[in-house]
């Protein structure tokens, strides 16, 4: 296997080339950047020193899309949309790891993301890259569009329930938090040390591009739901998202059978826990790999169900989960290359 990523400086491709460069079927690895190239990759980020030396290269499209197996745009918003009509023509497969191929309406990703779009042929191309729910169709294809940090966490968490229609559709709320290296490698006011040390802030009120993504993947499960609130708080730490989410079902059901559901949807799903009654999930529980913990309860004075769904938002939130889609999309093991164990502490 030849795999490439492009923008391969920032923290989604930084994790991917970690990850490819112990996969036991990658043989060959290309970085791409198109601000940095020319320079040596370890020359920015010097832990990679010792390794295999790699010389970041400038985009060529036609080159690229021939010379390579699978092509991963670990790239900003804005960017994968225009490049991805010219790569999915060729030899390669296409991960997308950006927001640009996650939508399927083109006005709604203009309207949360202030970006043009993708062609509609691209989106309509693109497959939605959740593996536990859409494995099939993800084995199948050329492109396919890898979830966001937030809607992988709320969505593996909600799943269970709103696939049946046990949910009433006006119900669900999703209080999430995430670690700064959420925001990404660059910069910014909010993300700085001096601000974020010891705060706590909650941010894009109403206005989260990941809305969007989360309802339109619940609209498939349940044509019934309807839009969700949906809060995001950034907190003080690298990495890591603790989506906690409420809702009411249609009809009473006891703790034990709504744990026992889920247990029947993820058992065979090997990145997928699912705690025991009284237990629940932290971020540190699943630092530094591509499993998703889940646990549950229902209060019994309100009849309102709280999940509680933890990621690594750099891993299966992001790099981890496109390795696993490649594994899918070459017949591989799912678990190829993916570390089996987090790290702790």
């Amino acid at each position: 296997m030849k795999a490439g990523i492009v923008g391969a400086t920032g923290y989604g491709g930084i994790e991917l080339l970690r990850l490819l460069t112990n996969h036991p079927q990658v043989k060959a690895i290309t970085l791409f950047s198109s601000s940095q190239a020319g320079e040596k990759f370890e020359g920015i980020y010097p832990q990679f020193q010792g390794g295999e030396s790699y010389v970041l290269h400038d985009l060529e499209p036609e080159k690229m899309k021939e010379d390579l197996d699978v092509i991963f745009l670990a790239t900003p918003s804005g960017v994968s949309s225009k490049l991805t009509p010219q790569l999915q023509s060729g030899h390669a497969k296409v991960i997308d790891l950006s927001g640009d191929l996650r939508m399927k309406e083109s006005g709604s990703y203009e309207q949360w993301y202030k970006k043009e779009a993708a062609p509609n042929e691209t989106l309509e191309n693109a497959v939605y890259g959740l593996p536990e729910w859409n494995q099939e169709r993800i084995e199948k294809a050329d492109v396919i569009a890898n979830p966001g940090c937030y809607p992988t966490a709320t969505l593996l968490g909600l799943g269970p329930v709103v696939k049946e229609g046990l949910v009433k559709p006006d119900s669900i709320v999703i209080d999430a938090k995430s670690g700064v290296s959420g925001a990404g490698k660059n910069p910014n006011p909010i993300t700085h040390f001096a601000h974020a040390q010891e705060n706590f802030q909650i941010y894009k009120v109403n206005q989260h591009q990941h809305i969007p993504e989360i309802e339109q993947q619940l609209s498939i499960w349940d044509d019934q739901t309807e839009p969700v609130t949906f809060s995001t708080h950034l907190v003080p730490m690298t990495r890591g998202i603790m989506a906690t989410i409420y809702l009411q079902l249609k009809e009473e059901m006891s703790e034990e059978d709504l744990r026992q559901k889920f247990m029947s949807y993820y058992e065979s799903q090997p990145f997928v826990r699912v705690r025991e009654s009284g237990g629940f999930p932290c971020t540190k529980d699943v630092y530094g790999s591509n499993y998703c913990d889940i646990g549950l309860t229902i209060d019994p004075r309100t009849k309102r169900v709280t999940i509680v769904s933890v990621i690594d938002n750099l891993m299966k939130g992001a790099a981890s989960q496109a390795v696993q889609n490649m594994n899918l999309v070459f017949q591989y093991d799912e678990r190829t290359g993916l570390a089996p164990l987090p790290v702790y502490p």
